[in-house]
């Protein structure tokens, strides 16, 4: 008889145990909506506002100097083309080395073979001299392309830290084989430091604009609803010359004059605030 009543009721168990699991359910996506809605009116945007902008300027004299130096050697095979390229580089990090330049600031960003060839036209066959007879159409034979040698390019950037240097350095490494030297640039070491210089300046303009433009209006700020900014950074300063290839010691260029001057930092702030 017991097992009997057992059966019967497990229909209604098992209904019971279900609307109990969808309450909990719906409680628990109940109070997530709630969590959802901090309090009304969030996501509101104030209706009543004054923007201002904000410009901030920080000039800094550079610490670091940036050029690539570029050796190229062309051979009739890979492997003479290579090991010439190779033996010069090889002699400019040295050199660099023995200028007081780390091996983190030396580092290879290119490197390439191409292969060289020559291209010949055929001659075309000629019909006479009296182009306005009529015959066959003309068409020339295809050119023929030969394989003439390769040739071997391997790139190194370089940073020096002490810019009283790079004059020297430059005029040294075009002594050593490089084919070219390019791309000099000037730069802070500290650049993240230098931005918020001039972020600050920039927030502090726009904040001196916003307390009196609230002055002249006859208005309260009441708090910051919206920011933008537009770091435009600093144009950096580029030198750029090509040395011979294969110089030798004895050819050193005297070291050339690269005032580092100072590089000019700018960065623009615009702000939101709510009034009342």
């Amino acid at each position: 008889m017991q097992e009997i009543i057992k059966a019967t009721h497990w229909p209604r168990i098992m209904a019971a145990c279900a609307l109990g699991m969808l309450a909990l359910f719906l409680f628990v996506l109940t109070v997530s909506a709630v969590k959802s809605y901090h309090y009304i009116g969030t996501g509101v945007q104030p209706t009543n506002t004054i923007q201002v902008d904000g410009e901030g300027i920080v000039y800094a004299v550079p610490d670091e100097a940036t050029f690539t130096v570029t050796v190229q050697n062309t051979a009739a095979d890979v492997q003479s083309a290579q090991t010439k390229s190779t033996g010069q580089i090889n002699t400019i990090i040295d050199y660099l080395k023995s200028q007081g330049i780390d091996d983190t600031d030396i580092q290879t960003t290119d490197y390439e073979i191409y292969p060289q060839y020559t291209y010949q036209n055929a001659v075309c066959p000629q019909y006479g001299t009296n182009t306005n007879v009529a015959g066959p159409a003309i068409y020339c034979p295809p050119g023929k392309q030969t394989l003439t040698g390769y040739q071997v390019s391997q790139t190194l950037t370089v940073k020096v830290k002490d810019t009283s240097k790079a004059g020297t350095i430059l005029a040294g490494v075009g002594s050593k084989g490089a084919s070219q030297v390019s791309g000099l640039s000037f730069d802070v070491s500290n650049q993240d430091a230098i931005n918020q210089q001039a972020r600050d300046k920039a927030i502090t303009q726009a904040q001196g604009k916003a307390q009196d433009l609230a002055k002249s209006l006859g208005v309260k700020l009441v708090s910051i609803v919206g920011f933008n900014e537009n770091n435009n950074g600093y144009q950096p300063k580029y030198v750029s010359f090509q040395s011979a290839a294969g110089a030798t010691d004895a050819a050193v260029a005297p070291a050339p004059q690269i005032p580092a001057g100072q590089n000019k930092i700018t960065d623009d702030v615009t702000i939101t605030y709510e009034i009342e």
